[in-house]
C-alpha cells in the first residue's frame, strides 16, 4: 500500500467509527417498542391496539401490526393497504440493518474487502432510508384516511429519531464509497485474524444481550401497579409497594422460605454430585471398543435433547398406577398393587435429582471428553514406562488434568445455585408434591402467570439475579484462592 493511499485510509477511520456507532445504535433501538416508528394506532373503537411491538417485531410479523384490526377494516374505519405498506417499510428497514451489518462486518478488513463493503453499507443505509420513507408516508396516509370519530392515532416518537439515524449513516457511507481509495485490481479480500475471531463472537454475544440484557427492561413493573394487558403510566407507578409486600407479608414470606429450601436442596443436591459427569467421562474414554464407546456416548447424550414434557410422559407410563412397574407386579403377584411412585410426595429431591442426572449425564459429559482428548499423551507413555497401570493413570494424570475444568463448571453451578430450572418441576408438580418441588423458578412463573400477580413475581425475579450475581463474585473469589485465577 503507498503513503496517499494509506493516508487516504487514515482520514476515513472516523467516519467508519461513525457509522459502526450508528449502525449498532439503530439496530439495538430496533427492539424497543417504546421508540417503534411504527407504533401508530392506539385505539380502534373499542379494540385495544398492542404498542408493545417494537420495529423488529413488525418488521417479521404482519399480524403483530394488525392484530386487533380486524373489525376497524370491516367497517372501512381504516385502509388495510396503507398497513401493508406500513409493514414493507418495517421489513426493508431491516433487510437494510442487515445489509448494513455485513458492511460494517467487511469495513475492518483490507482495502478489497473495505471497497466491497462500502457498497453494502450504501446499500444497506439506502434501504434503511427507503423503509423510514414508506414508514413515514404510511403514517401520513393513515392520518388523513383515518375515520376521526373511530380512530385514535398519535406520531411515533421513532420516525423522527429512526429518519435522523437513517440519514446520517446513509450520508457517511456515501462518503466513504466517494472517499476510500480503491483497491489495486487482482488483490484480494484478506482480513485479521483477530477480527475474524471478533465477528465469530459477534452473534453470539448479540443473542446474549437480545435474551439476557434486552429482558432487563421489564424490571421496570416492579415499580408499578400492574396487570396483564395494563399499560404503564405515571398513575399506576407506586414505587417499592411491592418490595415491601414481600418482606412484610407474613404469606409471601412462608411461602418464599419454602420455596427457597427446595431450591437450595435441589440446587445442592446437584453440586454435590456434580462429579458424576467428571467421572463419567474418565471410564467412557477408557474403554478400548470405540463401537462401544459410541454407543454409550450416543445412548447417554440423546436424552439431553427430549423436552421434559417427554419425559413426563415416559416416567407416567412407568411409574403411574396403570405404568409398567405396577403392572408388572400385579402380573408376578396376581395382588393389585396401585402404588402412585410418580405423585407422592416421599423423596421428590432424590428423584428430580435422579431424572435430572439421567437427562443431562451424558451431555455434561462432552466437555470432560474433550479435556481429556487435549491431554499431552506423552504423559500416560512415561506413566506406562514408570509401570503404572489404568487406574493409577486415571488418579494420577486424568483426574489432575480435568480439575481446572471440573472447578469452572463447580464456580458456574455455585453462581446459579438459584437458577435450577422450571420446566422439569413444572411437568412433574401435583396437588401431592407441590411443597417439596416448587423451586424459585417455578415460584416466580405461578406468582405472575398463575396468579396475576406480575409486578410480585418480577421482585422475585429481581432478587433472585441480584443474589445469582453476588453468588457468582463470592465463587470466582473462592476459585483465585484455591486454584490462583479467577474465572470471570
Amino acid at each position: 500500500m503507498d503513503e496517499k493511499t494509506a493516508a487516504g485510509l487514515k482520514r476515513m477511520q472516523l467516519p467508519y467509527v461513525l457509522v459502526r456507532v450508528l449502525l449498532i445504535l439503530f439496530a439495538a433501538l430496533m427492539f424497543f417498542p417504546g421508540i417503534s416508528p411504527s407504533k401508530i394506532i392506539l385505539t380502534a373503537g373499542q379494540a385495544k391496539i398492542s404498542s408493545t411491538a417494537s420495529l423488529f417485531t413488525n418488521a417479521v410479523s404482519y399480524r403483530s401490526l394488525t392484530d386487533g384490526l380486524a373489525r376497524a377494516f370491516s367497517r372501512g374505519w381504516l385502509s388495510q393497504g396503507l398497513f401493508v405498506m406500513l409493514y414493507a417499510g418495517c421489513l426493508v428497514v431491516l433487510l437494510g440493518t442487515a445489509l448494513m451489518a455485513v458492511g460494517g462486518c467487511m469495513s475492518v478488513g483490507n482495502l478489497p474487502m473495505k471497497n466491497l463493503g462500502n457498497r453494502f453499507l450504501l446499500g444497506g443505509s439506502s434501504s434503511q432510508l427507503g423503509g423510514m420513507v414508506l414508514i413515514t408516508a404510511a403514517y401520513f396516509l393513515i392520518a388523513a384516511s383515518a375515520d376521526p370519530g373511530k380512530i385514535t392515532y398519535h406520531f411515533p416518537v421513532g420516525i423522527p429519531v429512526f429518519l435522523a439515524l437513517a440519514v446520517a449513516v446513509f450520508l457517511l457511507s456515501l462518503l466513504l464509497l466517494l472517499r476510500v481509495p480503491k483497491a489495486p485490481k487482482g488483490e484480494k479480500m484478506e482480513m485479521e485474524s483477530r477480527f475474524q475471531l471478533f465477528l465469530m463472537l459477534l452473534p453470539f454475544l448479540a443473542l446474549t444481550f437480545a435474551f439476557s440484557y434486552l429482558p432487563l427492561y421489564s424490571w421496570r413493573y416492579a415499580f408499578f401497579d400492574y396487570s396483564a394487558g395494563g399499560t404503564i403510566s405515571a398513575e399506576n407507578f407506586v414505587g417499592l409497594k411491592w418490595f415491601r409486600t414481600l418482606v412484610q407479608n407474613e404469606a409471601y414470606i412462608t411461602r418464599l422460605l419454602t420455596v427457597l429450601k427446595n431450591t437450595l436442596a435441589m440446587s445442592g443436591l446437584g453440586i454435590l454430585t456434580s462429579w458424576v459427569p467428571m467421572v463419567f467421562a474418565i471410564f467412557l474414554t477408557e474403554v478400548r471398543s470405540t463401537r462401544f464407546k459410541r454407543f454409550v456416548q450416543t445412548f447417554t447424550t440423546i436424552p439431553n435433547f427430549i423436552s421434559w414434557v417427554l419425559v413426563y410422559a415416559i416416567a407416567f407410563a412407568i411409574f403411574s398406577t396403570d405404568g409398567f412397574i405396577n403392572t408388572l407386579l400385579n402380573n408376578l403377584t396376581a395382588t393389585n398393587h396401585s402404588t402412585n411412585y410418580l405423585g407422592n410426595a416421599s423423596h421428590m429431591w432424590l428423584k428430580m435429582l435422579a431424572w435430572s442426572m439421567w437427562k443431562g449425564v451424558g451431555w455434561s459429559a462432552i466437555i470432560y471428553i474433550s479435556s481429556i482428548s487435549g491431554i499431552d499423551q506423552s504423559l500416560y507413555e512415561a506413566a506406562t514406562v514408570d509401570g503404572a497401570n489404568r487406574f493409577q493413570k486415571m488418579r494420577s494424570i486424568t483426574l489432575p488434568m480435568l480439575l481446572p475444568t471440573y472447578v469452572v463448571m463447580l464456580v458456574m453451578s455455585i453462581a446459579g445455585i438459584l437458577s435450577n430450572g422450571m420446566d422439569q418441576y413444572l411437568v412433574f408438580t401435583n396437588a401431592n408434591n407441590k411443597d417439596v418441588i416448587e423451586v424459585l423458578d417455578l415460584y416466580v412463573y405461578n406468582l405472575g402467570i398463575g396468579n396475576g400477580s406480575i409486578p410480585l413475581s418480577t421482585v422475585v425475579g429481581m432478587a433472585k439475579s441480584v443474589i445469582s450475581v453476588v453468588l457468582l463474585f463470592v465463587a470466582n473469589t473462592a476459585s483465585r484462592w484455591i486454584r490462583g485465577s479467577s474465572v470471570v
